[in-house]
């Protein structure tokens, strides 16, 4: 939670706590309250009615957002032929390489936003794991970042496509944009990535699978979502 500052005080008022908001509604309030002195993320945050610690209740997938996330994406790839190097590069990669790129990864260097890997390299960079795993950024071929279109994956991301895991507490954190976009991009950008998590559910997952969803910049307030007629809108749709 933000600290409680004067900014944020002035703030409560705009969020009734006890009102369940459409997603329009909450973008809509998001953006509102979105004064910092920069342009703030806007993310929905997810508490789910699953065991992460059962392999069969992890959530995982990847979603391309129709507006971007209004973020410069930086993206390095393990591939080792010449011809994904350049595909790789061409695309936008910060950097693509084999052994030298593992060896900088290895020694700790992680500034970087994604990480795309040809399917040749997955035994080198699977060593990378304890490096890679705790921030997010191993590769994965459900997420379509173990590919040998290194070069297509590298473009996908940076327009737009983000993955998204259950963490070992349920929750799922997700940027939808900035406080840059209109209410109608953020409010876009979201129903895709509720009907992603929708269409996620686990076949072993019993009761309330989606159990909270709240929309807020990085120093505003949240405003819960409804998500009874979240599960009910996007059902349809997963089904």
């Amino acid at each position: 939670m933000p600290k409680m500052t004067k900014r944020l005080k002035a703030l409560e008022p705009k969020v009734d706590r006890a009102k369940r908001y459409a997603i329009e509604e909450a973008a809509a309030g998001a953006k509102e309250c979105a004064t910092a002195k920069f342009n703030e993320t806007i993310e929905l945050a997810f508490l789910l009615g699953v065991d992460p610690r059962h392999a069969e209740q992890m959530v995982r997938g990847a979603v391309s957002l129709p507006h971007g996330t209004g973020k410069e994406v930086r993206v390095v790839v393990f591939c080792k032929s010449d011809s994904q190097i350049a595909d790789a590069k061409a695309a936008g990669a910060m950097e693509a390489g084999s052994d030298e790129l593992i060896a900088r990864v290895s020694g700790g260097w992680t500034d970087f936003d994604a990480a795309v890997a040809a399917p040749d390299m997955m035994g080198e960079v699977g060593k990378l794991g304890k490096v890679l795993g705790p921030r997010g950024l191993m590769p994965s071929p459900k997420a379509g970042s173990v590919t040998p279109n290194v070069g297509a994956a590298v473009s996908e991301i940076r327009k737009g496509k983000i993955e998204f895991r259950v963490d070992k507490n349920a929750n799922i954190h997700v940027p939808v944009g900035k406080a840059s976009f209109t209410p109608e991009q953020l409010a876009q950008n979201a129903a895709v990535v509720i009907e992603n998590i929708v269409k996620a559910r686990p076949a072993s997952v019993k009761g309330t699978y989606l159990k909270s969803c709240t929309m807020k910049s990085t120093m505003g307030p949240g405003f819960r979502l409804d998500c009874p007629s979240l599960v009910a809108r996007f059902s349809n749709i997963a089904n």
